[in-house]
């Protein structure tokens, strides 16, 4: 009986180590499932082009307020005043990307995104940019983007089946911090060699991208649009009820607000901070940034990983102290080597935490409300950058980079012990 088993034992092995790669392909292919959809591989190879141009126009846009100006406090303020209209107007963006072809909307803001971008470029390469044009073009761009973001949010899970959302969700992410990781090194090549007016040709180029996948895509109809019948005050009414009895989706947003505020303005932060405690220019910037990105797109596949696992709340609590603990970090670097290993940690946390709020609020919330609510993560992710912008640019004013950094990484902390966002662990997620 022994000599019997034992050959089937071997075989069971075999077999065994035989399945292996199958099911390691099989998770692959569940890792990447919502890329079956064909509307959706379009839409993300348009992003993948067109997000390298808008992180190259970032980093080349910070580099040419600080050469025109030298003021950390002045590139705060342009800042501010990019995202100046999400703070204001975003919630009546959601509305607008509940109540009309999303695509539509979306043709509208990019065309226009690429036409700022494009004058950016044009201003920069003829010797005769201002310091008020950079912030006048800078506040038209955040406009067009205020009505980017929530109807781009919500169009995106309208390609995929419901049960792919998490993994286009994270699939999106993958693609935002792969052009992360590319975009900053490309500009801050390219502003090295030849100043800041190239990058900001390529990124206007780049939306063509982004345009063609649009055009390609079919429009499909929307079963459960927004009526016209009430006014956009009462919409915007609705979707703020809609927030306050869902605890998880308001606790998400709230956190989110906090950290947005307080804890990530980096944009603001890093090039001075590459300046002034690491004495880098615009090549060591961004590779900085770059930096970040590695470890914003390690984040990003692991989300897309465990996409299929359910609401990743424990994901986003993680992200929340790791993030906050890499500025503190950060704060204490003077070496350059530690501190792109530091900016892994802080592309990781923030990436983790953004993308699985994302998640949580788009799985608790119906597509009747999508656009309101995403219209909400818009502004706590963006809208709030003003103010969270100004008190950076003050802090380096008065306290330099180091100071800043270390206060960044305490605030980060502070308010993640204050909105106890692990009392979600203990929750189902509240269905509308």
């Amino acid at each position: 009986m022994r000599r019997q088993h034992q050959p089937n034992g071997s075989a069971s092995g075999s077999a065994t180590g035989r399945d292996e790669p199958a099911r390691r392909g099989a998770s692959l292919l569940q890792a990447a499932s919502a890329l079956k959809h064909r509307d959706f591989r379009l839409f993300m190879t348009g992003q993948l082009v067109s997000l390298t141009g808008t992180w190259m126009q970032a980093v080349a846009q910070a580099w040419l307020v600080l050469q025109l100006t030298g003021s950390p406090f002045k590139l705060g303020a342009v800042t501010a005043v990019q995202t100046l209209p999400v703070l204001v107007l975003s919630l009546f963006a959601g509305v607008v990307a509940d109540r009309l072809p999303r695509r539509s909307v979306l043709l509208a803001t990019q065309t226009s995104m690429m036409l700022f971008a494009l004058a950016l470029s044009a201003l920069t390469w003829t010797g005769v940019v201002q310091y008020w044009h950079v912030v006048a073009l800078a506040l038209g761009l955040g406009l067009a983007n205020t009505f980017d973001m929530p109807a781009r949010q919500a169009f995106m899970v309208e390609l995929v089946a419901p049960e792919d959302m998490v993994n286009a969700i994270a699939i999106n992410s993958s693609v935002f911090n792969v052009t992360r990781l590319v975009g900053p090194a490309v500009a801050g090549l390219i502003t090295g060699l030849w100043g800041p007016a190239p990058a900001f040709l390529l990124n206007g180029l780049t939306f063509l991208a982004v345009i063609a996948s649009l055009i390609l895509i079919p429009p499909r109809p929307r079963q459960h649009a927004v009526g016209v019948q009430r006014g956009l005050l009462s919409h915007v009414r609705e979707g703020l009820q809609y927030v306050r009895r869902t605890p998880r989706v308001a606790r998400a947003i709230l956190l989110l607000g906090a950290l947005s505020t307080f804890t990530m303005n980096v944009n603001v932060l890093v090039p001075v901070f590459a300046r002034d405690a690491l004495a880098q220019g615009a090549t060591g910037y961004g590779l900085l940034m770059s930096a970040m990105g590695v470890g914003a797109l390690v984040g990003a596949l692991y989300l897309a990983a465990r996409s299929h696992e359910g609401d990743p709340t424990g994901l986003r609590i993680a992200a929340a102290f790791v993030l906050s603990g890499a500025l503190v970090l950060l704060g204490l670097t003077r070496q350059y080597a530690p501190a792109l290993a530091v900016m892994m940690a802080v592309g990781w946390g923030m990436v983790s935490f953004n993308a699985s709020t994302n998640s949580t609020l788009q799985m608790n919330t119906p597509d009747t409300y999508r656009g309101r609510v995403m219209s909400l993560y818009s502004l706590m992710l963006v809208g709030v950058a003003p103010i969270g912008s100004l008190l950076t640019g003050a802090a380096l004013d008065a306290w330099g980079p180091a100071a800043t950094a270390l206060l960044a990484g305490g605030a980060g902390f502070l308010f993640a012990v204050i909105l106890q966002p692990w009392r979600d662990l203990r929750r189902s997620p509240e269905a509308a």
